[in-house]
């Protein structure tokens, strides 16, 4: 495999709805932002793109992504669509450096894109509620805030997590978000402002959860020849990992926790692992992303994380997963404030999903744009505010989350 290298990236902005914009032209947005960043970078240098997004129902077209190919002007160039859930952008943003990586390409992009605004929220959950067992699950009136509030009442029980600890994931996350011009919610929320919220699925209420977007991603990826020769300021992707699990919560079984190599058997006597109370398919992809970056302690080696908080129980789940404390340790972890800036190991310093948005295509991408300006130390070029850089930071990683913890990446980016 040959070195990957990101040299730019663009977000467009996220919002609960953007009647007049098609999708195409929000991807357009993105895209010729990150082609901004790039100038020496011609359109007939790149080889090609990969395309996201969930689903065809809240585009209301099928194959939208070759009409981004065409819009964007990259026909006809090779390309595909990666879909796989809440992890499509997460997905899209490895099978680009696949490419690349592979010699296949020597410029990729991917980009990704949702407009879910153009359904009403009521039929936008059916169709998120698609991704499980629609022969089993969804008929029994399954939906994802059910899953998720089923999942942390277990976490609760075995672990003593409170709901003031889920909580503060939400404040952290809404209050960063109040300095990211992309964020769709820029709130300055207390404990008790979000246990005030309307209940959604107990013990999550509506400020919780996530919400539906309009928005896109784009994403620049090169190999280490082109990528000098585009930018001072390249971000090497150095760890991929993903992980799988079975799409019935149901059916996963009780065994031995899958260690990181700062972990021993004995931090976990006795657990029932993953059960549904935590992410086995999170924990693979760390695996697999720590060796291939040479990880060996993520929270001393880490300088920050974005990773998939579509609810503020699997942000507490997802930090034990990717090992920045040990499992039944979530919630002391953002209690102590060791998540926020400034903290151990800063997680959503963008403000997440739950204040950024989540259109689902580009959510993953989004998270790659937001940990590439980090690692360039640009955040205050591009947010027009430097509160949000995380100071000197060299390696960051990126994860994206779908269904119950069905399919999830884990991505390590370093600066050069």
């Amino acid at each position: 495999m040959r070195p990957v290298y990101m040299v730019a990236g663009g977000v467009s902005k996220f919002a609960k709805a953007r009647p007049t914009v098609t999708f195409q032209q929000m991807v357009a947005e993105a895209f010729d932002a990150a082609l901004a960043q790039v100038p020496a970078l011609t359109p007939e240098q790149i080889d090609g793109s990969v395309a996201s997004y969930f689903s065809d129902h809240f585009q209301r077209q099928l194959m939208a992504g070759i009409m981004v190919q065409d819009y964007l002007g990259l026909c006809p160039k090779p390309s595909k669509r990666v879909e796989g859930g809440g992890a499509t952008g997460g997905l899209c943003f490895q099978t680009a450096w696949e490419a690349v990586a592979s010699g296949r390409m020597e410029v990729c992009v991917a980009y990704g894109f949702e407009t879910m605004s153009r359904v009403n929220t009521w039929k936008g959950n059916e169709f998120i509620a698609l991704a499980s067992d629609v022969s089993f699950d969804f008929p029994l009136g399954g939906f994802y805030t059910g899953y998720y509030a089923m999942m942390v009442v277990r976490h609760m029980h075995e672990f003593g997590t409170t709901v003031e600890q889920l909580a503060r994931v939400s404040v952290k996350n809404h209050r960063n978000a109040c300095h990211n011009p992309y964020a769709q919610k820029r709130l300055r929320l207390t404990i008790e402002d979000v246990r005030a919220a309307p209940m959604v699925a107990y013990p999550l209420t509506l400020l919780d959860v996530c919400v539906m977007s309009d928005g896109a991603a784009a994403c620049i990826l090169a190999s280490e020849e082109m990528a000098a020769k585009l930018t001072d300021a390249p971000v090497r992707i150095t760890g991929v990992g993903t992980g799988t699990d079975t799409m019935r919560m149901a059916d996963r079984p009780h065994g031995e926790v899958l260690l990181l190599p700062h972990e021993s058997p004995a931090d976990y006597k006795g657990l029932k692992y993953p059960g549904v109370h935590s992410f086995r398919a999170g924990r693979t992809a760390a695996i697999q992303a720590y060796k291939m970056a040479g990880v060996t302690n993520p929270p001393r080696e880490l300088d920050f994380v974005e990773l998939h908080d579509a609810y503020t129980s699997s942000e507490i789940q997802t930090y034990e997963d990717l090992g920045l404390c040990r499992y039944g340790e979530g919630g002391s972890f953002v209690e102590s404030g060791k998540a926020d800036l400034g903290g151990l190991v800063p997680v959503n310093p963008s403000g997440g999903l739950l204040a950024c948005g989540h259109p689902v295509g580009a959510t993953g991408l989004m998270q790659a744009v937001f940990a590439f300006w980090q690692l360039q130390g640009r955040i205050g070029t591009h947010f027009g505010d430097s509160t949000l850089q995380v100071p000197k930071a060299r390696r960051g990683l990126i994860h994206s989350h779908a269904g119950t913890g069905t399919y999830i990446t884990v991505t390590i980016m370093e600066a050069v």
